[in-house]
């Protein structure tokens, strides 16, 4: 089946186009030059170049007797795509596959759906298996790939995925057992399948994030900072612990960095048994795990090794306690993951006290439960969310936001309205830089009919904003007092025009009312009615922030079951809305936030929420745009038509917020 990537529709395989939405399934836009006409199993943009294609990492295993894996050809040479070139290829050699080749542009599949790019040297090698990993192209990217099919309908029926069961080679079991967990440290998996003693194991390609040793070594980055990482280290190491995955942790090369510099792994590798490998330095600065057989058990005495050569390469001096908790790892002081995760905890308040650091204190109490050495790895990672975790005070580092509105598919009319008015102010410095963003986002739903929906909620939007720019003290969020005045002026501004039009009954105008309000990473919220705030973050997914004023709600909130709630007739009728009664009648739901993640906010009328759609289509419509590489118009306006085909009885409105935060670094 191939599933369209507008409506996540299932086409047959022959279809050239989407039969619910009519997206091409064998042409793509170019996000480049906007060219329409891109194959979807092309590289790069015929048009500008631009290299637009469907890329994973492969990692190519090989069962051997001890002869290696090897690449052959010019290094760094890449054949163009589609031309196969023998002279360059993964030569296998052992008794179960002799002198069999994969050449660089040629493909790892019998479908020809994965062709190989680029290779890089042996990553693993040892008496048992060898490895290679190098990009590749999907050049059937819309197809749903077999363990992708395997481990949706496993989790729709909520069961663990099982490899044994499912034909999945075992190279590629940690990666499904830690997806399943929601890691987001460790690389998605796409595909993998096992070919006689060859397993293929397709992943995200992270070859192109940035090293952490790269930012390491930079003058700008704090001791704090260096400190969290070594943090989110022992944390990983205890979740790779029971997948036998600790030695990810102990190759520099494969430590990375995401967008946000938080911690990430480019790819998983598996140790073997009683496994102590050694950190040696490489000619290109590289820190890469010893292909010799182990000779003792491996132990967190291999994550200080790892921190030193981190030092050492990057020609930073280790600072005081840092030298400390080295040795005593060494000398084996520090046994356990707790023990290690206290003592990183107590140099980063000692560091704040000393005055020695540009980063606030990581939390107020310093006090660290240990876990008793009996625990074995899975209790170590059932409680890591108890433990008291290393948290950076942040700041704002952008604020971006993006609004549609659209009549739908059955109104003649749009009775929307929605409102957006933002402030940056940025100093940038050498060495430091300070982001101050001041945010209003306003979307009513009117209702009255032509001539009286839309009156109301463009007299609400417009003054609520004049209420906030009179009243709105710089850098300072609104108080309650102050966000329910400006409701209730909103209010009294229809219920007047009500009176002098003297409208009565359902000819009254009226509208519902979200209104989000940001000061750099504090917010606030305030509704009425049934427009909604959700809130999504990598941590915790999608929330709805707001709960409506409806009827349904209303009986829930009395202790009535949801199913008998929502079995009345009048269960969507709403409790509250602006301007059809005095303020008398209305009690606005006001709560504050903190952003303290990347977040994607999203307020949306109604004739976007319905149906569950977004609860429904948020992993593929919404988290996407939590990365600042996304254009945010298109997102919502890919939201607007995804409403149209699903909903479109209403009116649509969406706006979206995207607030990136960073450890604060200036204060």
């Amino acid at each position: 089946m191939l599933i369209c990537p507008q409506c996540k529709f299932e086409n047959p395989n022959s279809n050239k186009f989407c039969q619910n939405c009519g997206t091409s399934l064998t042409h793509k836009v170019c996000p480049e030059c906007s060219t329409d006409d891109v194959p979807v199993n092309a590289l790069r943009c015929h048009n500008c170049g631009t290299e637009c294609g469907t890329v994973f990492w492969a990692i190519i295993a090989q069962e051997t007797t001890g002869e290696a894996l090897r690449v052959e050809g010019n290094e760094g040479d890449k054949p163009d795509v589609g031309v196969q070139k023998d002279e360059e290829a993964i030569s296998f050699s052992s008794p179960l596959s002799p002198n069999s080749q994969i050449a660089l542009g040629s493909y790892l599949d019998s479908q020809e759906r994965y062709q190989l790019l680029d290779t890089l040297p042996a990553q693993t090698e040892t008496a048992t298996i060898t490895d290679v990993g190098g990009r590749v192209l999907d050049c059937q990217p819309y197809q749903i790939s077999p363990i992708a099919a395997i481990l949706a309908s496993q989790q729709s029926d909520l069961v663990t995925p099982s490899v044994e069961a499912s034909g999945i080679p075992p190279l590629a079991k940690p990666y499904i057992a830690l997806q399943s967990q929601g890691h987001r440290e460790i690389p998605p998996i796409h595909d993998a399948w096992q070919q006689g003693n060859m397993q293929v194991v397709i992943i995200e390609d992270r070859s192109h994030w940035q090293h952490l040793l790269d930012v390491w070594q930079e003058e700008t980055t704090s001791s704090l900072k260096i400190l969290h990482w070594c943090y989110q280290m022992a944390q990983l190491w205890a979740v790779l612990e029971p997948v036998n995955c600790r030695q990810s942790l102990l190759d520099l090369s494969n430590l990375r960095l995401d967008e946000d510099q938080t911690l990430a792994l480019q790819r998983l590798y598996v140790e073997s048994s009683n496994s102590q490998p050694s950190v040696e330095s490489s000619e290109d600065a590289q820190v890469q795990t010893s292909s010799a057989i182990p000779e003792e058990p491996l132990t967190i005495q291999a994550l200080g090794r790892v921190w030193q050569a981190l030092f050492r390469q990057s020609q930073r001096t280790q600072f005081g306690s840092v030298v400390q908790m080295l040795g005593d790892l060494d000398v084996g002081k520090i046994q356990t993951i707790a023990q290690l995760r206290s003592r990183l905890e107590e140099i980063s308040v000692e560091i704040e006290a000393l005055g020695s650091a540009t980063l606030p204190p990581i939390k107020e109490n310093t006090t660290v439960p240990t876990i008793p050495e009996s625990d074995e790895p899975e209790d170590i990672i059932s409680k890591t969310d108890d433990m008291p975790t290393v948290v950076l005070a942040m700041q704002l580092s952008s604020l971006e936001d993006a609004g549609c509105t659209d009549v739908g598919r059955q109104r003649h009319h749009n009775e929307d309205y929605f409102g957006i008015e933002t402030k940056i102010h940025k100093l940038e410095l050498p060495k430091s830089r300070v982001l101050q963003g001041h945010g209003l986002y306003i979307l009513c739903d009117g209702m009255g009919g032509h001539a009286g929906g839309e009156i109301a909620s463009n007299l609400a939007v417009n003054t609520l904003r004049q209420y906030f720019q009179e009243h709105w003290i710089a850098n300072q969020l609104p108080t309650e007092d102050s966000i329910r005045e400006a409701v209730y002026l909103a209010n009294e501004a229809i219920y007047e025009f009500n009176q002098q039009d003297a409208r009565s009954g359902v000819g009254r105008m009226g509208t519902t009312l979200v209104m989000l309000l940001i000061q750099d990473t504090q917010a606030a919220v305030a509704h009425v009615g049934d427009s909604r705030l959700y809130r999504l973050t990598r941590k915790r997914g999608l929330e709805q922030v707001t709960v409506d004023h409806e009827v349904g709600q209303r009986e829930i909130t009395r202790g009535v079951e949801a199913s008998i709630a929502y079995a009345r007739p009048d269960a969507y009728q709403l409790t509250q809305a602006l301007g059809p009664r005095d303020q008398n009648s209305i009690n606005p739901d006001v709560s504050f936030f903190e952003i303290n993640e990347d977040t994607l906010l999203l307020l949306a009328s109604d004739g976007l929420s319905d149906n569950d759609l977004l609860e429904t289509h948020w992993q593929t419509h919404l988290e996407p745009l939590l990365s600042s590489g996304v254009n945010l118009e298109r997102g919502v306006t890919d939201l607007i038509d995804l409403a149209n085909q699903h909903n479109g009885h209403d009116n649509i409105t969406g706006i979206l917020i995207r607030a990136k935060v960073r450890p604060n670094l200036e204060s």
